[in-house]
């Protein structure tokens, strides 16, 4: 064997131990990036639910407001707001979308909800339109968020329509559910159609004081069905319900959800020191601010005709309407159609 062979081997030699070095440098970075990005991601998800197995409190106008706050906290500020009777876990999934895409989302349970408590005994359990929207403001001010984009549904859509026509200054961009909710007491004087009005019967049912006692004595099955009715194509199972369910035990839910339907007949007058706001509100103002509004396509609860509303917005200005079998409470059924949303009427306020 001579001296050029010897040579060409050894260096033949030499290039494969390099490859090899290689190769296994190359799979050892590869595994290195793996874990980290296990890391990262389960660090995420715990992250994530650990948001909603702490519920913080703060003190908001006459509310301790129980919520949950995922996100970094130097994000950009999203309140979202549940309706009736729904929780803070109809935007779990949103929130999870949310936060992975740097959005500091703030989820309060609405007067009557959840670990959210009157300060005081004396303050009156009001359910009337106009009182949600100004305990949000109060929680805004408490956490100090000047701005906030602000979406909700049900009752949560009619708060963030009001937040955005009284106060648009405080709202970056809205998105609602359902569209344009904002009502007054004289205008729901006028009667409905038999077939409108039948979908309301929950709303003369609560009229009554045989309807106050029921719901008292029945709350979790009476909701319970009001999910069935309103999403009729969703099967959601016994523990997601639950999960919600528990909301429904706050001393003052029953009283306030009364309240509000009363309200609604003119049944009960609400307080003395809104009736300025109500006034506003009964001349219908138009939303200015940029909004996105969503219907699902099986939604069972009444709600308005896109076309009805869309004047209203006068803004930059969205309607998506969301297939597949979508009922009443969007956020939950529809996760990801709900969070994009949020980030399309962001992306108008820009």
């Amino acid at each position: 064997m001579n001296k050029r062979t010897n040579f060409g081997r050894r260096f033949l030699g030499a290039i494969l131990i390099f490859a090899a070095l290689g190769l296994s440098n190359l799979n050892t970075a590869q595994a290195q990036h793996r874990q980290a990005s296990a890391i990262e991601s389960s660090t995420a998800t715990t992250a994530s639910n650990t948001s909603f197995d702490h519920i913080r409190q703060i003190k908001a106008g006459v509310l301790d407001v129980g919520y949950v706050e995922a996100g970094p906290a130097d994000g950009e500020p999203v309140i979202l707001l549940h309706g009736w009777p729904y929780d803070i876990y109809s935007y779990k999934e949103v929130s999870d979308i949310l936060a992975a895409k740097g959005f500091r989302v703030l989820i309060p349970y609405l007067r009557g909800y959840g670990t959210t408590r009157f300060l005081s005994a004396a303050t009156p359990r009001n359910g009337q339109q106009s009182v949600v929207a100004v305990d949000i403001i109060a929680f805004m001010d408490a956490l100090k968020i000047k701005k906030a984009v602000v979406g909700g549904f049900d009752w949560g859509a009619r708060t963030a329509d009001i937040m955005a026509a009284l106060w648009p200054e405080r709202v970056k961009g809205l998105v609602s559910v359902s569209g344009y909710l904002i009502g007054s007491q004289q205008a729901n004087k006028a009667p409905l159609p038999p077939k409108a009005e039948l979908l309301w019967w929950y709303q003369f049912y609560f009229a009554t004081e045989r309807g106050r006692a029921g719901y008292a004595a029945n709350t979790r099955d009476f909701n319970k069905l009001i999910w069935q009715l309103a999403s009729p194509t969703w099967h959601f199972s016994d523990s997601t319900y639950n999960q919600s369910a528990t909301a429904f035990d706050n001393p003052d839910h029953v009283q306030i959800v009364i309240d509000n339907y009363r309200w609604r007949l003119g049944l009960t007058k609400g307080e003395a020191k809104y009736d300025e706001l109500e006034k506003k509100l009964a001349t219908g103002p138009a939303i200015t601010i940029p909004s996105v509004t969503l219907e699902g396509d099986a939604n069972g609860a009444p709600h308005p005709d896109p076309a009805a509303y869309a004047a209203k917005f006068k803004g930059k200005y969205a309607h998506h309407t969301i297939t597949g079998g979508i009922g009443h409470n969007l956020p939950q059924e529809a996760p990801q159609a709900f969070a994009d949303a949020i980030i399309e009427v962001n992306n108008f306020a820009k």
